[in-house]
């Protein structure tokens, strides 16, 4: 299993939003950043995805996982373009801060912290268990939301 982090801003897609998608999920489509469309290309039925809220709250605070492969974005024409679906899967209990991971030496090297403008960005499996454990999340028990 990979694990990754994906960015939205609050205002134009919502974590409340993600969960009231249910079992189907949500494309998460309008990406267009190379680096950001190879990560979605390169993400596996399962994997799980922080769920970020950008500019407003800059916080993770939620947990999905990847419902549906890569695919064209149907958001427009251009064939560069992909999307994949997420499914909601746990709201993080304390939503863990990009002020509280810039401060945790462990998550020094986390593209959150490094590729910050990035909108879909890998996550290595420690600094995976390092935010759940900051949020109070324990990964090992996720369910559906």
């Amino acid at each position: 299993m990979q694990y990754w982090l994906v960015k939205s801003e609050p205002n134009a897609w919502s974590w409340d939003q993600q969960v009231a998608k249910g079992a189907a999920g949500e494309m998460w489509s309008g990406v267009r950043n190379y680096m950001a469309r190879n990560n979605m290309r390169a993400m596996k039925l399962g994997d799980r995805v922080f769920f970020y809220h950008s500019n407003e709250g800059l916080a993770v605070v939620g947990v999905c996982e990847v419902a549906e492969l890569s695919k064209p974005d149907p958001t427009t024409d251009d064939v560069r373009w992909d999307c994949v679906t997420l499914r909601a899967l746990a709201p993080v209990p304390k939503p863990v801060t990009l002020k509280d991971i810039k401060a945790n030496p462990k998550l020094a090297e986390m593209s959150l912290v490094t590729s910050f403008r990035l909108s879909v960005q890998p996550v290595t499996a420690a600094e995976w268990k390092e935010v759940c454990r900051m949020g109070g999340l324990d990964p090992k028990t996720l369910k559906a939301v």
